[in-house]
């Protein structure tokens, strides 16, 4: 039991459904402005996730193997499961089984923060990244490489691979940016006066419904 009051949850905006065979799998992608490590403690630490959690947990969920208990809030009859954690690779993936279903986390950092990339796709293409690959991002809308898998384009070394159209590089001038940095091993200053390229940021991210 917990004195806790009544957990109210917020709304699940920008929630995807995706179906693997008989495999449902929600997912909801958040932007946050914290780093991983801080993120990792919010959702690992029992002193933490009480702040937020619709559940309580007896101990750190941050050790692969551990047994947590853990203990529904603001439900009529409190739900008590024992769950072992799976995968703790902090600060980047957290996993576990609450309620009978596997929950995920991911943790990716890009720079000193997180950027999303807009632009439109038109392929018919199927694109699966090899074990060890990684993925240029995470699809907040639309299929990405497969459908699938949830990811878009991918990275290796100073090289990018993208399906987005939009043109992308006048459409998201950070990472055009970003890629002379990498090509050059400079710094960029940043420019004054880059009312003209968010404008055009912004009309790619609205007609890609993430504005």
């Amino acid at each position: 039991m917990t004195a806790r009051e009544q957990y109210a949850p917020g709304p699940a905006n920008g929630a995807q459904v995706r179906k693997d065979g008989e495999k449902w799998t929600l997912v909801l992608v958040r932007e946050l402005r914290h780093s991983p490590e801080t993120v990792w403690q919010a959702i690992t630490d029992p002193a933490q996730l009480r702040e937020w959690a619709p559940f309580d947990a007896n101990q750190s969920l941050a050790t692969t193997g551990r047994s947590v208990t853990l203990t529904t809030v603001g439900a009529p009859t409190p739900m008590i499961s024992e769950t072992t954690v799976t995968r703790a690779d902090a600060p980047k993936v957290l996993e576990y089984m609450w309620g009978g279903f596997d929950m995920r986390w991911e943790l990716e950092p890009l720079g000193g923060g997180t950027r999303i990339i807009a632009g439109f796709e038109n392929h018919g293409g199927r694109t699966y990244l090899g074990e060890g690959e990684q993925p240029l991002g995470r699809v907040l809308k639309g299929h990405g490489n497969n459908g699938k898998d949830g990811f878009e384009g991918v990275r290796k070394g100073n090289v990018i691979g993208t399906y987005l159209h939009g043109p992308l590089l006048p459409k998201n001038v950070w990472l055009a940016d970003r890629l002379i940095e990498l090509a050059l091993g400079i710094e960029l200053e940043p420019l004054p006066g880059d009312s003209l390229e968010d404008a055009a940021h912004l009309s790619a991210r609205r007609a890609a419904g993430v504005a």
